[in-house]
C-alpha cells in the first residue's frame, strides 16, 4: 500500500471518533408545552446578533419574544414586525432595558448590545431575577468580566455565553481527538481569522444622531463623544470605547475551543504585535492586522488576524490547528482534518498517524443547539447542563483582553494568576479596569 494511498484511509480509533459528524438540529418536539414550562424572552439590542439569537430560540417549542428593548426606534418597530411574522404576538418595546427589566412577565434575557454594555445589563438582569445569554465577548475590560462572574456565583439564575461553537459537533470531535492522545504531545495550538469581507472604514464626518436614536443611552458608560455613524452600527467593533476589534470579535470564539480543548485558562506571558498595516488611513482604531503568542503550561498558543484579506492558515479563513508530534488537527466551521507527521523508517518515510480526510460539517445549526441548550438548562434549572456558561465563557474574553493589553503598551506582559494582574506593570493594570462615565458606575465584584 502507497504513503499517498494510505494518508487517506480513517485510522479505526480518530475514525470512530470523527464518526457522525454532522448532525443536525432536532426539530422542536410536538409534545405540548406545560404553562409552568413556557418561556418569555426578551432582547436587549436587537439590530444584529441579539435578534439571530431570539430567531433561533423562537425554533424551541414554549418560547416566546414578549419584549425588545433598544436605543433605536426604528429597529425596535422593525424586530417587532419581524416577531410577529415569526408568528407571535406583538411584543412589548421598551427604549431603555431598564423598564423590560422591570416586566414581570420576562423569564429570560437575551444581550445583544456593543461590547461596553454587556456587564450593566447582566447584573441588572440577574438582580431583577431573569435568566441571561449574553452575546460575546461576555465583557469590554478583564474587570468587567469578573465582576460577571462574582454577579453570575451570587445568583441562582442561569447564564449563557454566545460562543456556540462549543455547540458543533466539530469542535466536540476534536475536543475528543485531542484528548485521546493520538496527536502526541501538543506543543502549539494556532487560531485565526482572516475576514476578506471586512473592508476598511472609511473616515466620515461627525453629525447628529438619526432620528429616533437616544445617543445618550447608547453611549452609557463609555467616554462621551459627538456621534459618528462609524461607532454606531456594527463597525463599533473597531473601536476600543466599545469593544476590543478583531481579537475580541472573532477571537473569543476560536481562543475559547483551544482553551477548552487544552483545558487552559489563563497565560503566563502575552506579547503581540501588529497595527493599522493594512488600511493605515481608515477610521478604525483597533489593529486591522495582529500577531500574538500567549504561554502556557506545556504548550503556546498563536493569535493571528487580518481584516480584508482571506489568506489563512491551511487555506482556511478562519480556525483552529492543534500541532502535536504525530500530527495537526484543523478544525473550523467547515469541518476538520487531520494531517500526520512523518519520520523515516528503514530508510523510507513513514506517517506518524493515519490521516482523516477533510470532512465537511455541514448545516449542523450549531446556534440551534445552543439556544435550546440554553432553553433546557432554564427548564431543567440545572446550570451544570451549560454549552458554555459564564465560567467557561469568560476565560476566552480575558484571554483576548490580554493579547490587546500586550498589544497597547507594546512589550511582553506577564500574569500573576493569584494576584490577577499584570507583574510589575503599571501601565498594563490600569488597562484591566474601564472608567466609567456619564453617571454610570461599575458594579462592585
Amino acid at each position: 500500500m502507497t504513503e499517498s494511498r494510505r494518508r487517506f484511509i480513517k485510522g479505526s480509533s480518530l475514525a470512530a471518533i470523527g464518526a457522525g459528524l454532522a448532525p443536525t438540529a432536532k426539530a422542536a418536539s410536538t409534545k405540548a408545552i406545560a404553562p409552568s414550562d413556557r418561556l418569555r424572552f426578551g432582547v436587549i439590542g436587537c439590530k444584529g446578533m441579539g435578534w439571530s439569537d431570539m430567531r433561533s430560540a423562537l425554533k424551541t417549542e414554549g418560547v416566546e419574544c414578549a419584549a425588545l428593548a433598544d436605543v433605536d426606534q426604528s429597529v425596535l418597530d422593525g424586530r417587532a414586525k419581524d416577531a410577529e411574522e415569526a408568528g407571535g404576538k406583538r411584543p412589548t418595546l421598551y427604549r431603555d432595558y431598564r423598564k423590560l427589566l422591570d416586566d414581570k412577565g420576562v423569564d429570560a434575557v437575551i444581550i445583544g448590545t456593543p461590547d461596553h454594555w454587556h456587564c450593566l445589563i447582566l447584573v441588572d438582569a440577574l438582580a431583577a431575577s431573569k435568566h441571561v445569554y449574553v452575546e460575546k465577548p461576555v465583557a469590554n475590560s478583564i474587570e468587567e468580566a469578573r465582576v460577571m462572574l462574582s454577579a453570575a456565583r451570587r445568583s441562582d439564575r442561569v447564564v449563557q455565553v454566545g460562543q456556540w461553537q462549543r455547540s458543533a459537533p466539530q469542535y466536540q470531535q476534536a475536543l475528543k481527538m485531542v484528548r485521546s492522545g493520538a496527536l502526541g504531545k501538543i506543543r502549539l495550538v494556532k487560531v485565526w481569522a482572516y475576514q476578506g469581507w471586512m473592508k476598511p472604514v472609511p473616515a466620515q464626518p461627525d453629525s447628529a444622531p438619526p432620528a429616533g436614536v437616544d445617543y445618550d443611552m447608547w453611549l452609557g458608560p463609555a467616554q462621551k463623544r459627538p456621534f459618528n455613524p462609524n461607532r454606531f452600527h456594527f463597525t463599533f467593533r473597531w473601536f476600543w470605547d466599545y469593544a476590543g476589534g478583531l481579537m475580541t470579535d472573532w477571537g473569543v470564539h476560536e481562543i475559547d475551543v483551544a482553551l477548552w480543548v487544552m483545558d487552559a485558562k489563563a497565560p503566563k506571558s502575552v506579547v503581540a504585535s501588529g497595527g493599522k498595516v493594512g488600511y493605515a488611513d481608515d477610521a478604525s482604531e483597533t489593529p486591522d492586522t495582529l500577531q500574538a503568542v500567549f504561554e502556557y503550561d506545556g504548550f503556546n498558543m498563536l493569535w493571528e488576524h487580518a481584516t480584508g484579506i482571506d489568506g489563512g492558515n491551511y487555506g482556511r479563513t478562519e480556525g483552529i490547528a492543534f500541532i502535536g508530534n504525530n500530527g495537526t488537527l484543523v478544525v473550523n466551521r467547515g469541518g476538520f482534518e487531520l494531517l500526520p507527521e512523518t519520520t523515516e523508517v528503514d530508510g523510507q518515510r513513514r506517517y506518524r498517524m493515519e490521516a482523516l480526510p477533510p470532512r465537511r460539517a455541514g448545516d449542523v445549526g450549531a446556534l440551534d443547539l445552543h439556544t435550546r441548550n440554553f432553553v433546557e438548562a432554564i427548564r431543567k434549572r440545572d446550570a451544570s447542563l451549560l454549552a458554555c456558561g459564564l465560567e467557561h465563557g469568560s476565560v476566552a474574553a480575558v484571554n483576548a483582553h490580554m493579547g490587546n493589553i500586550a498589544f497597547k503598551v507594546g512589550r511582553k506582559v506577564y500574569w500573576d494568576l493569584a494576584a490577577q494582574s499584570f507583574k510589575g506593570d503599571a501601565e498594563a493594570n490600569a488597562l484591566l479596569v474601564p472608567r466609567y462615565q456619564n453617571g454610570w458606575t461599575l458594579p462592585k465584584a
